[in-house]
C-alpha cells in the first residue's frame, strides 16, 4: 500500500494487519459528523492514504492524521493513536476532510502515483 506524507514511528506493515479499537465515547463523536466505524475502518484498507505526525496532541502517547478514502470514495480524516505494538489503531476521531485537507490530499497523491 502507499502510504505518502512523513508517518515517523508507524510499524513497517502498517496498515497491512491491522485490528480497530473503538471507545463508545469517539465512536459517538464521530456520528455527530456522520461517519460510521466502518467508513473511518476503511480510510486504512483503500488507496491512497496520506499519513502525518500529530506533534500536537502527541504528549501522552504518539498520535497521526490519516486522510483517505472510503469504499464510496467519501473523502475522510481520520485522528488515531497505535496500540498493542501497532497491531491495532484506536480511532480518535473521523470526519469528513476540510477544503484545504482535500486539496493537499489531492496533491500529494497525485505527485506520487
Amino acid at each position: 500500500m502507499g502510504i505518502y506524507g512523513n508517518p515517523a514511528g508507524l510499524p513497517y506493515d502498517f496498515p497491512a494487519s491491522i485490528d480497530f479499537e473503538w471507545d463508545r465515547g469517539n465512536s459517538m463523536k464521530n456520528d455527530e459528523h456522520m461517519v460510521s466505524d466502518d467508513e473511518a475502518e476503511q480510510v486504512f484498507v483503500n488507496e491512497p492514504l496520506l499519513v502525518f505526525d500529530d506533534h500536537a496532541h502527541s504528549r501522552a502517547e504518539p498520535r497521526w492524521h490519516a486522510l483517505g478514502a472510503t469504499n464510496a470514495r467519501r473523502l475522510l480524516h481520520v485522528t488515531f493513536t497505535l496500540r498493542a505494538n501497532g497491531a491495532r489503531a484506536r480511532i480518535i476521531s473521523a470526519r469528513p476532510m476540510h477544503r484545504k485537507e482535500w486539496q493537499a490530499y489531492e496533491k500529494a497523491t497525485q505527485a506520487n502515483p
